[in-house]
């Protein structure tokens, strides 16, 4: 599955932040899968997963008091009601993950709260998906292949951009 998520660079697991406007440590994440198969997007600490069909959009409320958090593309799951595997990016056997997803994964992290909130893609444990990551005021963020420049590579790469 991997291969055939970094055949085209059109392929994008679409993740727009819209930070402005919200009260603090709140924001709403909508993910649109725009890859040409389905994903199984992931994300934490809201405890939140879902299968995505191509086209599909789901929407993530952080709460009031998350002050970070993680958003990956799962690939090749199968499920039966809310448990089962993903070839990439499984949570524990969950289908609503409060677990990190397992390598490899292209992950989206956000910090929300004070006075900027803070956003990047990271491929650190590897990379399963293309993806694009903004907020509503920023840079939009885009990694369409493992060595993507827009990505944190290791751990002192200085990649996040701030929102507004």
């Amino acid at each position: 599955m991997a291969a055939a998520a970094s055949s085209s660079s059109v392929l994008l697991l679409l993740l727009a932040a819209a930070l402005a406007g919200m009260s603090a440590n709140a924001a709403t994440f909508t993910i649109t899968n725009n890859c040409g198969f389905t994903v199984w997007p992931a994300a934490t600490p809201v405890g939140g997963g879902t299968q995505l069909n191509p086209g599909g959009t789901w929407t993530v409320n952080v709460p009031a008091g998350t002050s970070s958090g993680r958003v990956w593309g799962r690939t090749g799951c199968s499920f039966n009601g809310n448990s089962g595997s993903c070839q990439t990016g499984d949570c524990g056997g969950a289908l609503a993950c409060t677990l990190s997803g397992q390598p490899p994964l292209t992950l989206a992290e956000f910090t929300i709260g004070g006075s900027q909130d803070f956003y990047d893609i990271s491929v650190i444990d590897g990379y399963n998906l293309a993806m694009a990551f903004s907020c509503s005021t920023g840079v939009r963020l885009v990694c369409t292949d493992p060595g993507c420049p827009d990505a944190y590579h290791n751990p002192p790469d200085m990649k996040t951009h701030a929102c507004g």
